[in-house]
């Protein structure tokens, strides 16, 4: 197990009680993070590709050399497959809108009962708007997905296979493999929400064979403000920018305009430079540990609080019973209390957990919870331990104290 992992991180000098458990929303920021983006700042500032004075220069080649750091992380063939955004949200409504013209009455989009509302409202929209037949791939009492109902459900007539990784709810990882599979058996185009893996397990985009995959930089360790999407070269040359302006700008003329190489065609604007620069510190910073490390970390960790979790009579899990194909997210009630009042609890304990629906209500409802709010621990690799025995004494004695 990773030690010593929270001297890296400042926001636990200055909160020496802290036990955060919200890395699923977002992660706390090592030194060299936020050492990188202020030297940005102090020493590189400028605006990048369109100066030829040395600073523009090195501010360039930081966003640049940022890009080839992120397309290695991931094992994409080239930088130019790494479009940034201001997060996996907007990545994710770029894929939507680029690829809305591929779309037809009665054509069919599948995604998961799973999905983060991110890669869930846009299908849904897109299909409202286009009068297409949205397909949901069902999964089991405990959050994993009914391969037999991909099966079923993805046709000669889907053209949009939308799946998560990893799911923020219940921390499976889903066998994204078999499913994009199935869709490319049919011709069917495939994004992946890689948001809650990519932090966590070693990803290889091009191993998995999706056509896109999106994620996002605050939940690994990098600055908010910026998301990254990687498509295949020969999807992003097709399609059409979402915005426009700036950048992603070759020729003007009055009535017709021109668009800029990958992956500036998708970059309108100034893009996230200093954000760019703090993600390069954040992917060194892993690479550091080693993802294979990372995971194997969060597997010790979930093993041993399923076993603490599931000895309790009072919690109700959501989510698997057993440590396999699964990172350390814990989903969980207190029977007759409130989440929030749950959550606030442990928080009077110095325990950040979140509670409410997680942006999953679909995945929740199917699990049970309907109408309920849930309270969310998510560990990553600052947390050991000592963090999981202070949850579970505080859950031990939270019915002492509210309700």
């Amino acid at each position: 197990m990773l030690t010593n992992m929270k001297s890296h991180f400042p926001v636990f000098e200055n909160n020496p009680n802290l036990i955060y458990l919200d890395s699923g929303a977002t992660s706390q920021k090592p030194r060299t993070v936020i050492d990188a983006i202020r030297d940005f700042y102090e020493k590189h500032n400028a605006n990048i590709h369109r100066g030829i004075y040395s600073l523009s220069v090195r501010s360039t080649q930081k966003y640049e050399e940022s890009k080839g750091k992120v397309a290695r992380f991931i094992k994409a063939r080239s930088p130019s497959e790494i479009v940034y955004t201001k997060n996996a949200t907007e990545g994710l409504n770029l894929v939507m809108y680029s690829l809305a013209g591929r779309i037809r009455e009665g054509d069919e989009i599948v995604i998961t009962i799973s999905e983060h509302h991110a890669n869930l409202v846009p299908w849904q929209q897109l299909a409202k708007r286009k009068r297409a037949i949205l397909k949901y791939i069902d999964v089991d009492e405990e959050g994993r997905l009914n391969l037999k109902d991909a099966r079923q459900k993805i046709t000669g007539r889907t053209r949009i296979v939308a799946i998560n990784h990893v799911s923020n709810v219940t921390g499976v990882i889903h066998p994204v493999e078999e499913v994009i599979s199935m869709a490319k058996k049919v011709g069917a185009i495939t994004v992946v929400d890689a948001c809650q893996s990519v932090p966590h397990i070693p990803v290889d985009v091009r191993k998995m064979g999706a056509d896109f995959v999106a994620f996002s930089g605050h939940k690994m360790l990098g600055p908010t403000g910026i998301g990254v999407l990687w498509g295949r070269e020969e999807f992003l040359k097709e399609m059409e920018p979402f915005l426009f302006g700036g950048d992603m700008i070759e020729t003007v003329e009055l009535y017709e305009s021109t668009w800029n190489d990958i992956p500036m065609k998708f970059e309108a604007g100034t893009p996230p430079i200093a954000e760019a620069v703090g993600l390069s510190a954040a992917v060194d910073f892993l690479n550091g540990i080693g993802m294979e490390e990372v995971y194997e970390h969060e597997r010790r960790i979930t093993e041993y609080v399923l076993d603490k979790l599931l000895s309790m009579d009072h919690i109700v899990l959501y989510g698997p019973r057993t440590p396999e194909d699964r990172i350390a997210i814990f989903t969980f009630n207190v029977k007759g209390l409130h989440a929030h009042d749950v959550a606030q609890f442990l928080d009077y304990r110095g325990i950040a957990t979140r509670s409410g629906h997680h942006c999953a209500q679909p995945l929740l409802r199917r699990l049970g919870a309907e109408g309920t709010s849930t309270v969310r621990a998510s560990f990553y690799i600052y947390n050991d331990s000592r963090d999981a025995d202070a949850l579970i004494e505080a859950l031990k004695e939270v019915k002492k104290y509210v309700g």
